[in-house]
């Protein structure tokens, strides 16, 4: 088994949910507590060594906001140090991890996430890779990141290993969901995936959400993959495929929260608990704007 050393990013989309920013800017730049949503997903490759990171994009103008995003600066850098901004020059040096290479594959159609995966397979070769989606944050401010807990798991148990959460079964029709689970602790090993089944179809309490670390015979298995209910190509038939052919599918309670950015109600509400979680000034700010609003 190799640990995997790439992960694709899908980024290509509308993002019609995050209008009106999103006309001009992709919405990996929005902020999340005063870093790019993207930053967080590299952040979490770095920790666990990633070494190339495949962004799945749709059109040239979503290409070039991350390449210039993601290769140096020297000008401002240069500025920043005669100013003696030292700690700002910090934070824009700590963008690009040292020794992560970026690549580039085009989804020119939206035919789905499955697809654009597929899109990166001749950059991927024979690797092993992470997926993980942009706007889902998850944050674990007191031990390893998400990534790094779902190697932990990958390097014991191979095959697909994805992060997963608990929801009452009213909500699970909105998600990939585990079949034929069986938990031990934090983990649960599964025969299977249904995409977004009926209430009454509803096969176990734990919904598939990702990031995924999957074996490199997913790329293969793709391309048969027949479009599902949303007319599109899904990463979830895939896996459910695999796992029908024998495929280890473990799902992992990951420690950690999600800042779901899907949408600019979701993003104000992220912002807002992740904002009062790190910053104390900002807490004592608020008890006090509260005072005052309900007077």
């Amino acid at each position: 088994m190799n640990k995997p050393e790439v992960c694709i990013l899908p980024v290509a989309g509308l993002s019609t949910r995050n209008l009106p920013a999103t006309k001009v800017l992709h919405k990996g730049f929005l902020t999340l507590h005063s870093k790019p949503i993207i930053q967080y997903a590299v952040d979490a490759c770095k920790e666990i060594g990633i070494k190339e990171i495949v962004f799945v994009y749709s059109d040239q103008s979503c290409k070039h906001l991350f390449e210039n995003y993601y290769k140096p600066y020297p000008w401002l850098e240069n500025h920043l140090r005669e100013k003696n901004k030292l700690d700002i020059l910090q934070t824009l040096q700590d963008i690009i991890p040292a020794g992560m290479k970026f690549s580039f594959a085009e989804q020119s159609q939206p035919l789905g996430n499955g697809h654009a995966i597929l899109m990166a397979k001749e950059i991927v070769g024979k690797r092993d890779f992470v997926v993980m989606w942009v706007d889902d944050v998850y944050i674990n401010l007191h031990g390893k990141g998400v990534l790094a807990q779902l190697l932990d798991v990958y390097e014991k148990e191979g095959g697909m290993v994805e992060n997963i959460m608990e929801f009452p079964r009213e909500q699970l029709t909105r998600y990939g969901v585990l079949s034929g689970a069986v938990r031990e602790g934090r983990i649960v090993h599964a025969k299977g995936k249904v995409e977004k089944p009926k209430l009454e179809d509803v096969p176990s309490n734990y919904a598939s959400m990702g990031p995924y670390i999957l074996p490199n015979a997913i790329m293969d298995i793709l391309p048969e993959v027949k479009k599902g209910t949303n007319g599109e190509i899904n990463l979830a038939d895939a896996m459910g495929l695999a796992a029908e052919r024998g495929m280890k599918l473990t799902g992992v309670l990951c420690d950690g929260m999600r800042f779901d950015c899907g949408t600019n109600k979701d993003l104000e509400k992220a912002n807002l608990k992740l904002s009062l979680m790190e910053d104390a000034d900002l807490r004592s700010y608020c008890r006090e704007l509260l005072d005052t609003m309900l007077v």
